[in-house]
C-alpha cells in the first residue's frame, strides 16, 4: 500500500483549461524515509516504518536516537543500531506492503503518488471543547417566539417519561466535540509538485495548518 506521512499546509484553488474552479488542500508530503523494514521470516508481516519531521537531535530521546541509529557504539553497548542517511525525524508510521522493495535508508518523495488517483487522508481534527447539540451533531434550534426566551439552542426531550422511564444509551446530547482522528476518504490527487514535495487533494483534510496527516491509497478504490 501506498502511504506518505505529511503536513497540512493550507486551502487553495485550481483551474483546469476551461475554467472550471476546485477547492484543494495542498500538504507537504515528504520526504519520507524508511527507518525500519519488516518481513515475513522475521516479524510475521511485511511492512516498512516511514519517518517524517527533520527535528535537532536534541529534541528526541536517546531511545529515539538510538532506533533512528544515530547513536554512535561504545564500549558498553557495541551493538548499535546503525542507519545511513536518516536524519533526526519527530513522527514514524507504519505502511504495510505485499512485498519489501524498500531497504532501510530509502527516501519516498510525493510523486509515487500521480494526478487523478484517489486518497484517504487521516488526521487529528481542530478541538471544539465542550458543544451543544447544534454544533456538535447538526441539530437545528428551537423556534425564537412564543414565549421561547431561552430554549433557542436547547435540545428539547431527550427520552419518553413513563416508558422507558431513562434515557435512551447512545442518545446524542451536548459533550466534547473534536481532537480525534478523522478519515477524509476518496480525496483525489489534483496536482503532484515532487521538487518541492507537495500534493494538492480535492476537499478539505481534518485538522489545522502544521497538522500531520497520513497519506495513502484509497481504501474503496474512488467509489462513493
Amino acid at each position: 500500500m501506498k502511504k506518505l506521512i505529511g503536513r497540512k499546509v493550507g486551502m487553495t484553488q485550481l483551474f483546469d483549461e476551461k475554467g472550471n474552479v476546485t477547492g484543494v488542500t495542498v500538504i507537504e508530503a515528504g520526504p519520507n524515509y524508511v527507518t525500519q523494514v519488516k518481513t515475513v521470516e522475521k516479524d510475521g508481516y511485511n511492512a516498512i516504518q516511514l519517518g517524517f519531521g527533520e527535528v535537532k537531535a536534541k529534541k528526541l530521546t536517546r531511545g529515539e536516537l538510538g532506533h533512528l541509529g544515530l547513536l554512535k557504539p561504545s564500549d558498553k553497548h557495541p551493538n548499535r543500531r546503525k542507519l545511513e542517511g536518516v536524519p533526526p525525524l519527530r513522527y514514524l508510521a507504519e505502511a504495510r506492503v505485499k512485498e519489501v522493495t524498500y531497504k532501510e535508508g530509502d527516501v519516498i518523495k510525493a510523486d509515487i503518488f500521480a494526478v487523478g488517483e484517489y486518497v484517504d487522508v487521516t488526521g487529528t481534527m481542530k478541538g471544539r471543547g465542550f458543544s451543544g447539540g447544534i454544533k456538535r451533531h447538526g441539530f437545528h434550534r428551537q423556534k425564537k417566539t412564543h414565549g421561547a426566551s431561552d430554549r433557542e439552542r436547547a435540545p428539547g426531550s431527550i427520552g419518553a417519561g413513563t416508558t422507558p422511564g431513562r434515557v435512551e444509551k447512545g442518545q446524542r446530547m451536548a459533550g466534547h466535540y473534536g481532537n480525534t482522528r478523522v478519515t477524509a476518504m476518496n480525496a483525489r490527487v489534483m496536482l503532484v509538485d515532487a521538487e518541492r514535495n507537495l500534493i494538492a487533494v480535492s476537499g478539505s483534510v481534518p485538522g489545522a495548518k502544521g497538522g500531520i496527516v497520513v497519506i495513502k491509497e484509497a481504501r474503496k478504490g474512488g467509489k462513493k
